[in-house]
């Protein structure tokens, strides 16, 4: 493993606001697509052009046990009751010495969706807290 390998543990953070937000296992929607359209110019027969549109964004994802704060679930309460404060989150990949080594900014974010695990008596898993957030875009930090 080589100490400039960015990818080598999976090390990230998570900051809303500035303020680092720990204790998240999984994140996901990293992601972005440029929709296209097809466009046929008369005359042309051996292809179509493919012009792009927008730009579409999944929902970001995060996934923790659940703890003792309750930002997240107040944040998304608000939201229920009608007030939308929209935050900017930040995703910080790390190196094992915990130096930044990529950032996603999502801008505009605000949580759509909150959900538990399931309690089962019968497992030691942890109970899990998982919040989407709807965002107006993802930039490079």
């Amino acid at each position: 493993m080589r100490d400039d390998d960015p990818y080598s543990g999976f090390l990230f953070r998570i900051e809303i606001l500035g303020l680092q937000v720990g204790g998240f296992t999984q994140v996901t929607g990293l992601e972005r697509e440029v929709q296209i359209e097809d466009f046929r110019e008369g005359g042309l027969n051996d292809y179509t052009h493919k012009l792009a549109t927008v730009t579409k964004y999944q929902n970001l994802s995060l996934k923790r046990g659940i703890a003792d704060a309750t930002e997240l679930w107040q944040w998304h309460q608000d939201v229920v009751n009608g007030i939308i404060e929209r935050r900017q989150i930040t995703v910080v990949l790390t190196d094992p010495q915990g130096n930044a080594k990529w950032r996603w900014v999502f801008s505009g974010a605000y949580p759509v969706k909150w959900s538990g695990g399931e309690f089962n008596s019968t497992t030691s898993a942890v109970f899990v807290e998982s919040v989407d957030f709807a965002h107006n875009g993802i930039k490079r930090g």
